[in-house]
């Protein structure tokens, strides 16, 4: 499995809850169209049913269908939205040359510098934040292998 989709079950309904709700927008929220699909309702009658089943359904889809991509942008749009200064921090420190947070460069970032720059983010941010953000960079340099370790070690210390 990718890792954006084993940082999901890492995470209980209230948090993810939490995530789908910050990214809804007037009233519809960041899965609904696929929500309204899977159980067969308009895409303007989704807005009936509570947020919280609608997340709860999203996320069952995610799962199900298996779709890291999903996951990813899931969890990458809520980042960016939130606290873009977390992943533009860590790609300045890692020497990772991007636009504004978006990836410009086929560098990957050096393993050696990552329990350096993480800390230092931990201090500026949320740790849960921070730890999403290292399940996306495990997904985007798979070949970097301790940012999977990464992850897994601080979604396990937060359970």
């Amino acid at each position: 499995m990718a890792a954006t989709l084993d940082y999901l079950t890492t995470l209980d309904d209230e948090r993810f809850h939490a995530i789908y709700e910050f990214l809804s927008q007037d009233g519809f929220g960041p899965l609904d169209s696929e929500v309204a699909a899977a159980l067969k309702f308009r895409p303007q009658a989704i807005r009936k049913l509570p947020l919280a089943k609608r997340a709860k359904t999203g996320r069952s889809i995610i799962m199900r269908k298996k779709n890291a991509e999903l996951a990813y942008e899931l969890l990458g749009g809520y980042l960016f939205r939130k606290d873009k200064d977390l992943i533009t921090e860590f790609l300045d420190a890692a020497g990772i040359e991007h636009d504004d947070g978006m990836i410009d460069s086929d560098e990957l970032p050096k393993a050696d510098d990552l329990p350096k720059i993480v800390a230092t983010l931990d201090g500026a941010h949320d740790a849960d934040d921070v730890t999403i953000y290292m399940a996306i960079c495990a997904q985007t340099w798979p070949e970097v292998e301790q940012f999977d370790a990464l992850w897994r070690e601080r979604a396990a210390a937060r359970s």
